[in-house]
């Protein structure tokens, strides 16, 4: 899947970097949840190499823009009209009036980790654009991802937003927010030695406080076996409304198990410090394991976007076990539509519908 910069210096200074320096004290700084008013969804189109992606991106493509403006960053001409071609072949509209086409460079199909969080300071949006490695070289040393870098910056430029640079290499994958107070993450992630050197939790606590505005920062830890993210927190722990985040939980049907000492050990402690930190847990189960390709993966549903009236969730093509998730996921967000979109082909090189998107809330 997912793929050194400067940003990898960020142990010379190891303390949050912002433009303009940030004053946490008196200036009013909030990350919208996800369920919020979105202004808009953003995808980098699949690239030559990740071709396999498309069916899914069209489906992807067509549910958003029933529901809200869908921004296309594509590579070239080329790209643009395979794109096209696979809206339509599924019956989908590449002129909607809701879908625009930007030609602006990327390396990957990614874009949750590699593109902006936008933030609510003192009443106007800003971007905010962390140090981007691609996954700390987790997926090769010649793993292309300096344009993926790039793109906050771009993206601040083309929106006339101002753009917050910060110092610290994280992914957007590895954050959730309530709205209100609180930013969920994995430690595993962001203190990973070949993301930020010699950064210490304590430090990161008050950087990200600083960064988000908020005053609780609830840290799990551990890598899920075969998670070359180390962890990324939208696999397996997500908000749902303020109080309440939804955590995975390994079943006897499941490769993973409760209290193995890998996977379900993981998940099951993650469950725990989330309601030590004083928040709801529902556990949701994994309740089968399908094989693609030379692997086995359990049937985790968590990978989830949602959007103005939906929810999309990552699919594993068994009947039985999507239209259970689907209803599942139907409880957890009342009132949307929910959709499953087989996703094995992403699944398989490191991620689901939430790793491909990248939401821009509307400032309201």
């Amino acid at each position: 899947m997912k793929w050194f910069s400067v940003f990898t210096l960020a142990w010379l200074i190891p303390a949050l970097i912002v433009a303009p320096a940030l004053q946490a004290d008196d200036i009013n700084r909030r990350v919208p949840a996800e369920w919020e008013s979105q202004a808009a969804t953003w995808l980098q189109w699949p690239g030559p190499y990740e071709r396999s992606f498309e069916p899914a991106f069209a489906k992807i493509s067509t549910i958003v823009s029933r529901y809200q403006p869908l921004k296309i960053l594509y590579l070239s001409d080329n790209v643009e009209q395979r794109a096209r071609r696979a809206i339509e072949s599924i019956g989908g509209n590449p002129d909607h009036a809701n879908i625009e086409w930007l030609s602006i460079p990327y390396d990957s199909a990614w874009m949750r980790d590699n593109g902006p969080v936008y933030l609510e300071v003192d009443g106007k949006q800003v971007i905010q654009d962390w140090g981007f490695d691609a996954w700390g070289g987790a997926f090769g040393s010649d793993i292309p991802y300096r344009s993926d870098d790039r793109i906050p910056k771009v993206l601040g430029e083309r929106l006339g937003l101002t753009v917050e640079s910060v110092d610290i290499v994280h992914e957007r994958g590895n954050l959730e927010f309530n709205g209100v107070d609180s930013v969920l993450l994995n430690w595993s992630t962001l203190g990973d030695p070949d993301r930020n050197p010699s950064y210490d939790r304590a430090q990161a606590v008050d950087d990200l406080k600083a960064a988000f505005g908020v005053s609780r920062v609830i840290m799990v830890e551990g890598i899920p076996e075969g998670d070359l993210t180390r962890g990324h927190i939208d696999g397996f722990a997500r908000f749902i409304d303020a109080d309440t985040v939804v955590v995975s939980q390994c079943t006897e049907t499941s490769s993973c198990r409760p209290g193995d000492g890998s996977t379900g050990s993981v998940y099951d402690a993650a469950a725990a410090t989330i309601a030590g930190a004083g928040l709801n847990v529902i556990r949701d189960p994994i309740d089968g394991k399908v094989s693609y390709r030379d692997k086995v993966f359990d049937t985790n549903y968590l990978n989830w976007m949602v959007g103005n009236g939906f929810v999309i969730t990552m699919g594993f093509g068994d009947e039985q076990l999507d239209a259970a998730a689907r209803k599942r996921i139907e409880g957890y967000f009342p009132g949307r539509d929910v959709y499953v979109i087989e996703m094995l082909a992403s699944w398989y090189d490191g991620g689901g519908v939430h790793c491909h998107t990248n939401d821009q809330p509307a400032l309201l």
